[in-house]
């Protein structure tokens, strides 16, 4: 009579690892949204998802999310590496009563600790929380981008030194601060950046600190605030 072995704690993990492992491989180095795709999709070019949220969970630590065609795509959560590039297609996310994107990146196995935003509109309604919260992360790149109607356009509170480079962006219209940066290693810095109309336009606290390259407009707000410091581009 054939006997069957019995499953063991080795056959056990083995089997973990291949499921994570093709977890992982499923996940695709560029993926797309579009205003009319679907997040049950595979996040293709032919067949995209409909929010960056839905597009996130298939791209591969590092990779790319891309925008097809014009559309709102939802707040986010980011927790790995990633672009997400919106540029020249009307590309958006409507961030009413919450935070927009938040950035949030713990994973030590993510080295880079990477966020790149480019050419979105990112608009709070005028009762959003903040536009791109920085709760930790190495290195975050906005870009092209417009931040209106929020609390806060930019906060950068991260617990570790998080660096956030912002160029060719308006942040406008919120009723807090245009850029706010809190705690001793996280730095702003700014270059063809207009933040007006807001309610402080820049503000540190508590060692943040905003470094201003050139081509920034302060202009507008209730208190402009100043950058902790300048530098002229090399």
């Amino acid at each position: 009579m054939k006997t069957i072995a019995p499953v063991t704690s080795h056959m056990l993990v083995l089997l973990a690892i291949l499921v994570i492992t093709s977890t992982v491989q499923a996940q695709a180095t560029r993926t797309w949204v579009s205003g009319v795709g679907d997040d049950v999709n595979p996040c293709s070019r032919t067949a995209p998802c409909k929010t960056f949220a839905g597009a996130i969970t298939k791209t591969a630590r590092g990779g790319e999310i891309s925008v097809l065609d014009p559309g709102g795509f939802g707040a986010i959560t980011i927790t790995k590496s990633v672009t997400i590039d919106g540029t020249a297609t009307m590309a958006s996310i409507l961030g009413s009563s919450v935070n927009a994107i938040v950035v949030n990146i713990t994973d030590a196995a993510d080295v880079a600790k990477t966020v790149r935003i480019r050419g979105l509109s990112i608009n709070g309604a005028s009762t959003g929380l903040q536009g791109v919260k920085v709760i930790a992360a190495s290195k975050v790149v906005i870009e092209n981008s417009v931040i209106d109607g929020f609390k806060d356009g930019v906060g950068v509170a991260a617990a570790g030194a998080a660096q956030v480079f912002i160029k060719s962006s308006v942040i406008r219209n919120n009723s807090g601060a245009g850029i706010s940066v809190v705690a001793a290693g996280n730095q702003v810095a700014i270059s063809d950046v207009a933040v007006v109309f807001n309610g402080v336009g820049l503000t540190t606290g508590a060692g943040g600190t905003i470094v201003s390259f050139r081509n920034n407009i302060i202009y507008g707000n209730k208190k402009d605030g100043e950058p902790t410091s300048f530098l002229a581009p090399r």
